[in-house]
C-alpha cells in the first residue's frame, strides 16, 4: 500500500481539498475554504497546513462566532452543495464558536469546525485556557460542542483521521443529517505525522440522491389530497434546498392547492401567483391564517414545523385536519401526527404528481385564493403607504416599502433577528428563489453582518441588502472588516430606534411595559433605565471599521441613500433612524409566551386571562 508522511493538520487539509459533491449530474467541489483566527491551539498544526497548502483558500475573521455565521451564509445560498470550514484556537477561541454552530445545526446547514484543544499526551500540564475538570480530566470546552453538532469527534492519534473523515464528509453532505460537525484537534496530535494511504488523498465525489418515499404511502397521501376540499402546502427550507421550486409551482398551478411559506421556504413562489398565500403562521398574511385555520390536509414539505409556523400549534383548527409531510428527515416527517413521505422534495413532488392526474381543487376555493392574494397585495399597498409618512423618524414599515421598490429581482435580502424578520415574513414581496434570506431558525442577533457577508460570498454576481437593527449591530458588527479586506461588498440598511424593538413590543404584550427594552441612561430617581438616549453613534463606527455611510432620514433621502450605496466600490451602510413603539399588526394568529400565573401588577393578571383563553386553541395532533 502506498503512503505519504503528513501531520494530522496536513492531512486533514489535503483530505478537504479533494472532496466533490454531485447532484443531477452537476459536479460540486464541496469546501470552498476555511475561516480561521490563530491562537497558540491551531496556529502551528492547521496554520502551518494552510501556509503549506495554499491552493485551499484562507480567510481572516474578526470573531469566531462571526465566521460561523458567515459559513452557513455561504452554505444557504448555495443550497448546501457547498461549505466552508472555521479554525480556531483552544478556550475562548472554540466557545466563541457555539452559537455559530447552534445556529448552523438549527438551520440545518453545514459547517466543518475545526477548534484547537490540549494536549492529547498531558506532558505539558495544565495548559493556558484549560478549564480542569478534577474527575474527568479529558472533559474539555469542545464538549460543549456535543449538543449542537450533528457529528462531534476528539481526533488522538493522526490516524484515527482515516475512519473520522469520511464521517464528517458523510454527515455535512446528507439532507437529512447535515448542520454543525465538530472535530476537536488536539494541538500536539495537530503537529504528529503518520505514514496515511495516499488513496485517502484522491479526488472523492459523493452523489446527493434525491430518494423517493414509500409507494405505497405515496398512494396514500394521494388518496387523501383527493378526498380533500381545503388543502393547503406549507413550503420550507427543504423546498429550495432540493431546487424543488419548479415542480411546486406546477403543482400548485395545475391542482389549485394553495401555498404558504415558512421563513427559510419563501422565495419559493413568486408573491404574486393566485395560488401565494405569502408568509404562514403567527408572522403570516391574513389570508394564510384564514385558509390555515380552515384547512382540512396540511401538505408540508421540508419544514420543521417551528412554532411561529404552527402558532403554537394553534393555527390548524380543523378538528379532522390531516398531514403529508414530505421530508429528508425522519423526526419531521412524523410531526404534527403526519403521514410520513421520507423522500427528497423535487423527487417525491414529482411521484405525487403523477398519482394526481386529474385532481383539481374546486373553482370556488381556487378563486377564493385568487381573491386572498389580491387582498392582500392591496392591505401590503394600504401598510406602505400609511408608512410612508416623512416625519423622522419614520415607520419600519417605510424602510421595508423603499426597499422592496428599490431592489432588482435577483438580489438578496438577509435578516435574522427583531421586528423586521416578521415584518418581512408578512410584506416582502418575493421575486426569486434564494432572495429571502431570513435566519428564524435561531433568529440569532448578530448573524445579519456575517451572514450576509456569506450569502455575497456565495453570489457574488447578486447585490447583497442587510436589514439590521441597532441591537443586532452592536452585539456582532467585525465581519465589516472582512468584507472590505476580501472585496465583497454588501450593503447595510441600518435601523436605529435606541432599543429592542420586537422583544419591547412582546414585553408590552405581556404586561411589562418594555422593561429592560430601550437603550437609555439609568434614572437617579427610580434606577430604572428610563432617562435620555445613550451617546452611540453608529455611523461613525461603521466609518472607522471601514465601510461607507450613507445618512437618511425619511423617505426621499432614503431613496437616495440606497442608489448611492449600490453606486460605491466598497461595503456600505445607509443609516436612518425608526421609531421604536410603531409596529406592523398581526392577523388573528397566536405565539405562546408564557405570562407569571401570579402577580401584583393589574396588566400582567390582565394578559393571564387571554394567556390562558388562547391555550385553550393549542391542538394536540396524533397519527
Amino acid at each position: 500500500m502506498s503512503t505519504i508522511k503528513l501531520t494530522a493538520a496536513q492531512a486533514v487539509i489535503q483530505y478537504l481539498d479533494q472532496q466533490y459533491v454531485e447532484r443531477d449530474g452537476v459536479e460540486t467541489k464541496f469546501f470552498a475554504g476555511i475561516f480561521g483566527i490563530f491562537g497558540h491551539g491551531n496556529v502551528a498544526g492547521i496554520g502551518q497546513a494552510l501556509h503549506q497548502y495554499e491552493r485551499f483558500p484562507y480567510y481572516q475573521c474578526r470573531n469566531e462566532q462571526a465566521m460561523v455565521h458567515t459559513a452557513a451564509g455561504f452554505a444557504k445560498v448555495n443550497k448546501r452543495l457547498s461549505a466552508f470550514v472555521c479554525t480556531t484556537s483552544i478556550g475562548p477561541g472554540a466557545t466563541n464558536m457555539i452559537t455559530g454552530a447552534a445556529t448552523a445545526t438549527i438551520n440545518r446547514l453545514p459547517v466543518l469546525l475545526l477548534p484547537g484543544d490540549i494536549f492529547s499526551n498531558r506532558s505539558a500540564g495544565t495548559l493556558l485556557q484549560q478549564v480542569e475538570h478534577p474527575v474527568s480530566p479529558d472533559i474539555t470546552v469542545n464538549d460543549c460542542f456535543k449538543p449542537v453538532s450533528k457529528y462531534w469527534d476528539r481526533i488522538n492519534r493522526p490516524e484515527q483521521l482515516i475512519h473520522a473523515l469520511p464521517e464528517v464528509m458523510r454527515t455535512l453532505i446528507s439532507p437529512a443529517d447535515t448542520g454543525a460537525v465538530t472535530l476537536s484537534l488536539p494541538h500536539d496530535v495537530q503537529a504528529e505525522a503518520f505514514d496515511f494511504p495516499t488513496k485517502l488523498f484522491e479526488k472523492k465525489v459523493w452523489h446527493i440522491p434525491r430518494n423517493r418515499p414509500d409507494a405505497d404511502l405515496l398512494k396514500k397521501a394521494a388518496d387523501i389530497i383527493k378526498n380533500a376540499k381545503k388543502p393547503v402546502i406549507l413550503s420550507g427550507g427543504g423546498t429550495l434546498y432540493s431546487e424543488a421550486e419548479g415542480v411546486l409551482n406546477r403543482f400548485a398551478a395545475k391542482t389549485g392547492i394553495p401555498v404558504g411559506e415558512t421563513y427559510a421556504g419563501k422565495g419559493a413562489v413568486k408573491y404574486d401567483k393566485p395560488y401565494a398565500l405569502g408568509g404562514l403562521g403567527a408572522t403570516g398574511t391574513k389570508g394564510s391564517i384564514e385558509v390555515a385555520n380552515e384547512a382540512d390536509v396540511v401538505i408540508g414539505i421540508g419544514t420543521r414545523y417551528g412554532d411561529f409556523i404552527t402558532g403554537s400549534r394553534s393555527i390548524f383548527k380543523n378538528p379532522d385536519v390531516k398531514f403529508i409531510n414530505i421530508n429528508v428527515c425522519d423526526m419531521d416527517g412524523f410531526k404534527m401526527g403526519g403521514l410520513p413521505l421520507k423522500g427528497d422534495a423535487k423527487a417525491t413532488l414529482q411521484e405525487l404528481n403523477k398519482l394526481l392526474k386529474g385532481y383539481e381543487v374546486k373553482k370556488s376555493y381556487r378563486n377564493k385564493i385568487a381573491k386572498l392574494n389580491k387582498e392582500w397585495e392591496a392591505e401590503v399597498q394600504r401598510i406602505y403607504r400609511e408608512a410612508n409618512d416623512d416625519t423622522p423618524p419614520i415607520h419600519q414599515g417605510a424602510v421595508l416599502s423603499v426597499l422592496n421598490d428599490f431592489m432588482d429581482d435577483k438580489d438578496i435580502v438577509v435578516c435574522a433577528a427583531g421586528s423586521m424578520p416578521g415584518d418581512l415574513h408578512k410584506l416582502w414581496r418575493t421575486k426569486n428563489p434564494l432572495g429571502f434570506h431570513v435566519e428564524y431558525g435561531n433568529s440569532c442577533m448578530g448573524y445579519e453582518i456575517a451572514g450576509g457577508l456569506g450569502a455575497k460570498m456565495g453570489a457574488p454576481d447578486r447585490e447583497v441588502y442587510i436589514l439590521c437593527g441597532d441591537g443586532s449591530y452592536l452585539m456582532l458588527n467585525h465581519e465589516i472588516v472582512t468584507s472590505v479586506q476580501e472585496g465583497y461588498k454588501i450593503v447595510i440598511v441600518l435601523s436605529n430606534n435606541d432599543g429592542f424593538a420586537s422583544i419591547g413590543s412582546l414585553s408590552e404584550s405581556i404586561g411589562n411595559k418594555r422593561f429592560g427594552t430601550k437603550y437609555r441612561y439609568r434614572d437617579e430617581k427610580t434606577g430604572q433605565l428610563s432617562g435620555g438616549t445613550l451617546p452611540v453613534d453608529i455611523a461613525k463606527n461603521a466609518e472607522s471599521l471601514g465601510a461607507l455611510v450613507f445618512k437618511a432620514t425619511d423617505k426621499t433621502s432614503l431613496i437616495e441613500a440606497l442608489k448611492k450605496a449600490k453606486k460605491a466600490d466598497r461595503t456600505s451602510m445607509v443609516y436612518i433612524e425608526t421609531e421604536l413603539e410603531r409596529t406592523i399588526p398581526g392577523y388573528n394568529a397566536w405565539w405562546e409566551v408564557p405570562i407569571a400565573e401570579v402577580s401584583t401588577q393589574k396588566d400582567v393578571k390582565k394578559r393571564r386571562k387571554t394567556y390562558e383563553q388562547n391555550k385553550k386553541t393549542e391542538q394536540i395532533y396524533y397519527l
